[in-house]
């Protein structure tokens, strides 16, 4: 199972138009392919969410652990976690299918636990994740779920100094939380670390750390772990590269779907607002104040536009903060936490922030700019609206993203409004 991944990403030769397609479209024949070669080798493995909400003991988690999700108010199981716990609980390994927000690190970490607490060694687990934010949010899952049970658990991740996590690493701890660059790094470079007697692999958000490029590491790691380990893969959607890396590091896996094809979530209203571009930072800061007292998250499509906007809202008086690749960790780390407890209302954010982060109760989120891609949308989007809760979408089509409106996002939402009417002075602008 640990044929050289590299090979199944097409031939070195290809061009990098033809890879940059391969990234963003779906081979359906190599999908159906895969999906049929799962089947057959899994038997009856695909395992549809149950209609009923089932709770932790009944899935046959462990008293120590069920206490553990109380304690973070988990109550009942999420349908990816109810999907996925019996198959993992009895050792299969686990491709699963889920949209964001549906609890899929809970999915992974209590099989984990509960089987290291049957059979405990060091350096049990490695996660993978593809950006450093999601990278700590699970750290954190990991910690808060093992508190009781004396876990100890470390996040390796770029921008942090490379000589602590090396002696943190040096301590072989039981779970190890990582982005697949840092922990290439440290198998490369780091004296008397090594992943031989690793027992369980994830991968996290896979289509997000294919789609990054991470081919390469991802197969460095594959390399440096043992064939007989357990593996989970997560993805929001089956991408032709994420079926390949399926065959590659899967064995005769459990099929969970919980989603698989991008949607949003039922609960989510989302708004469209047709408007010059030059009108932008007006609408912007007119519903920023009409939501007075929310949370919201505004998507920018720049760094320098995130920067911009945080610091133009500040200025207005609005609890503001940015967050974006080319700030330092410490800052990106503090903006994030800033906003999750409740201190800043208002979070101006990059595509870093549209991935697997659990920010509770954001009430709005505003694509200040449209986004490229239909896949990328949803995901934004997917920052409220979570776990059953309400949430509304903003998103400013100016003159220059109709196109992209009409070909990604028009075709894809379900319950959508649309409006040329200006709030602000109750005109229509015709020059859109």
């Amino acid at each position: 199972r640990n044929a050289t991944f590299g090979l199944a990403f097409g031939s070195p030769e290809m061009s990098d138009e033809e890879k940059s397609s391969e990234n963003d479209e779906v081979n359906a024949e190599e999908i159906a392919q895969a999906e049929a070669e799962a089947e057959a080798e899994a038997g009856d493995s695909e395992r549809e969410p149950r209609a009923e909400a089932l709770t932790f003991r009944e899935l046959g988690v462990a008293e120590v652990l069920c206490d553990a999700v109380e304690r973070l108010g988990w109550k009942t199981a999420t349908e990816i976690q109810a999907a996925t716990l019996k198959p993992a609980l009895e050792g299969r390994d686990v491709i699963g299918l889920a949209e964001t927000g549906s609890g899929k690190t809970g999915a992974f970490s209590l099989p984990i636990l509960q089987a290291l607490l049957e059979r405990p060694s060091r350096l049990f687990a490695a996660v993978l994740a593809p950006t450093r934010e999601l990278a700590f949010q699970i750290y954190e899952v990991f910690e808060a779920l093992g508190n009781g049970i004396g876990l100890q658990c470390c996040c390796v991740v770029g921008g942090v100094d490379t000589m602590s996590q090396a002696i943190a690493l040096a301590k072989k701890p039981h779970i190890v939380v990582a982005t697949p660059g840092r922990l290439v790094d440290h198998l490369e470079n780091t004296k008397g670390f090594n992943l031989r007697n690793l027992k369980y692999l994830v991968m996290d958000e896979a289509d997000r750390m294919l789609s990054m490029d991470f081919e390469e590491e991802l197969n460095k790691i594959l390399a440096n772990v043992p064939s007989d380990r357990h593996t989970y893969l997560f993805s929001a959607t089956m991408t032709s590269k994420v079926a390949k890396l399926q065959r590659a590091s899967l064995r005769k896996p459990a099929k969970v779907m919980v989603n698989s094809k991008y949607t949003t979530p039922t609960t989510l209203v989302q708004s469209y607002l047709f408007i010059p571009a030059k009108y932008r930072d007006v609408y912007l800061t007119y519903i920023l104040n009409e939501l007075s007292g929310a949370t919201a998250l505004v998507f920018a499509g720049t760094c320098n536009n995130c920067a911009r906007l945080a610091l133009m809202l500040r200025n207005l008086g609005f609890s503001a903060s940015c967050l974006h690749g080319q700030m330092s960790q410490a800052r990106r780390l503090g903006a994030l936490n800033k906003f999750k407890s409740g201190q800043r209302r208002i979070l101006i954010a990059t595509d870093v922030a549209s991935r697997g982060l659990d920010i509770p109760n954001v009430d709005a989120v505003l694509n200040y700019d449209i986004p490229g891609h239909g896949k990328d949308y949803i995901h934004r989007v997917g920052r409220t609206a979570r776990a059953g809760r309400s949430g509304r979408s903003i998103a400013f089509v100016t003159q220059y993203d109709v196109e992209v409106y009409q070909r990604y996002c028009a075709r894809r939402s379900t319950t959508c409004k649309a409006s040329s009417a200006c709030e602000p002075c109750g005109a229509a602008h015709d020059d859109v």
